[in-house]
């Protein structure tokens, strides 16, 4: 009967000699909770957070990206920001398709790293799993960062011009900025710290995110005014795929299930849950009461300040890491955002800049505070990489987290707004004003609650400014 078993059924000892079951059935699990985070998670969480009438269109650019990268991905982007070395901080560009590739042991071939003499410092990593794994793992990173950068442009951009911009983005922003950080480009050689996305996905989405927004324009008058969610609960639903699936999006970052992928998960939990009660304590102090959409934004600023760090940091740093994203962002969108006129004149819809490039921008840096020798040994191709809490080098480590900061930045402003224009070229990237007074009904000729359509037409063409205070309500009230 052995003979007709297939060999993928056998026992282990007909497996290659490189195969950690464990470690593969970990990546996968990881990479399906960090799938999961964007759809169903941030596809429900973006339709339910938007005014009725933008709820298909919101849900539609989150799905529509999730399939798209998925597309480029596995055509080109894998090897620009995994594979061989083009430009210090890019990839060759080839398909990641072909079974003689995906099925031998993963090995990310640029991050060896060497001394100034020419010797071996830290040998390539080489995961215990094939590549097909961690092509998946890595797409599911690459998707999220998209769809959140779209959360700065709900509720006015162009769906067509959005198809476009989706692909070009990906292919000349992200890979960049995984290849240089996590790929064995310049930034990684040089030992700046991304333990899992806070400058790869947080800050590079909710920079770009802005800029995107400049280029887009604005919503209309109205829904800048009056954007209250359709559906909070759902929103809750959304929010709660997001905060259990970062166990996969930080667990899974050491490639393997070690003892480093569980002090990143039990940090992760610690901060968001931390930055949530800071954000609803400073709330009611200031405003007088709790807010749900609120506290979904201190859970968002928790889990991605925590992230450039979640398995460098001990525990007691993770609390602070939390106080601080629960405050710190909390600061930048509820007062100076309505004091800076450059933020005021840019509609940022669901306030990414605040809640993922401050918040990513301020993990980074925590990180090259409070990262912990014994830790980064667990996990780091650098040895001896600490943070400045901890003496040595560790002011040398918060220096460089800036300056990586910075690069994620101004690549950012630029290649994105490049971009934009260029789309411009071709397609417009506002919807029109027509289509803006209606909805997604003009968009896509649906809705999302079709028994609520004839008020909704009633509630349009004979709107009333005077029945409003003026006071914005609802997810971007204090945007």
């Amino acid at each position: 009967m052995a003979g007709v078993i297939p060999i993928a059924y056998r026992n282990s000892s007909t497996s290659p000699d490189w195969l950690n079951k464990g470690d593969n059935a970990w990546q996968m699990t990881s990479a399906t909770l960090v799938g999961l985070q964007s759809m169903p998670g941030l596809v429900i969480l973006y339709g339910s957070i938007v005014k009725k009438k933008w709820a298909i269109n919101s849900a539609f650019m989150a799905l529509y990206a999730f399939a798209a990268v998925w597309i480029c991905w596995v055509i080109w982007a894998y090897n620009m920001s995994f594979g061989d070395r083009l430009l210090p901080f890019w990839g060759k560009a080839r398909p990641a398709l072909g079974q003689s590739f995906l099925v031998a042991q993963s090995e990310l071939t640029a991050t060896a790293v060497w001394y100034n003499n020419s010797s071996l410092e830290a040998e390539m990593l080489h995961p215990f799993y094939p590549a097909a794994t961690m092509v998946y793992f890595q797409c599911m990173f690459a998707t999220i960062t998209v769809i959140i950068l779209a959360g700065s442009l709900l509720g006015r951009m162009n769906i067509k011009a959005w198809m476009a911009f989706v692909p070009l983005w990906i292919t000349f922003s992200y890979t960049i900025c995984a290849f240089s950080l996590w790929g064995g480009g310049f930034l990684f050689q040089w030992g700046v710290i991304d333990y899992s996305g806070g400058y790869v996905i947080h800050l590079s989405s909710g920079i770009a995110g802005l800029t995107a927004a400049y280029w887009v324009g604005p919503r209309s008058a109205s829904d800048r005014e009056r954007f209250p969610p359709n559906n909070i609960l759902l929103v809750l639903a959304g929010a709660g795929l997001l905060w259990l699936g970062w166990t996969g999006f930080n667990g899974g970052d050491p490639y393997s299930a070690n003892i480093d992928s569980s002090m990143a998960v039990l940090n992760t939990h610690i901060c968001a849950s931390t930055s949530l009660l800071m954000w609803t304590l400073l709330d009611v102090f200031f405003f007088g009461k709790p807010s749900v959409i609120g506290a979904v934004q201190g859970m968002i600023t928790g889990l991605v300040c925590i992230t450039p760090g979640a398995g460098l940091v001990q525990g007691w740093a993770a609390i602070v890491m939390g106080i601080l994203s629960g405050s710190i962002p909390w600061y930048t969108m509820m007062v100076l955002h309505k004091k800076w006129s450059l933020m005021q004149r840019i509609d940022d819809t669901l306030g990414v800049f605040h809640t993922h490039a401050v918040a990513g921008f301020l993990g980074g840096a925590t990180t090259g505070l409070f990262a912990e020798p014994v830790l980064c040994n667990l996990f780091l191709s650098i040895p001896d990489s600490r943070g400045a809490f901890y003496g040595g080098d560790g002011a040398s480590q918060f220096g460089k987290q800036i300056a990586g900061a910075l690069f994620v930045i101004a690549w950012n402003i630029v290649i994105t707004s490049i971009i934009c224009v260029l789309v411009s070229l071709v397609l417009p990237l506002r919807i029109s004003d027509e289509q803006l007074l209606i909805g997604d009904d003009a968009v896509h000729g649906e809705e999302a609650y079709a028994i609520w359509a004839e008020i909704e037409l009633n509630d349009i063409t004979h709107h009333d400014e005077s029945r409003h205070s003026g006071i914005a309500v609802g997810v971007t009230q204090n945007v």
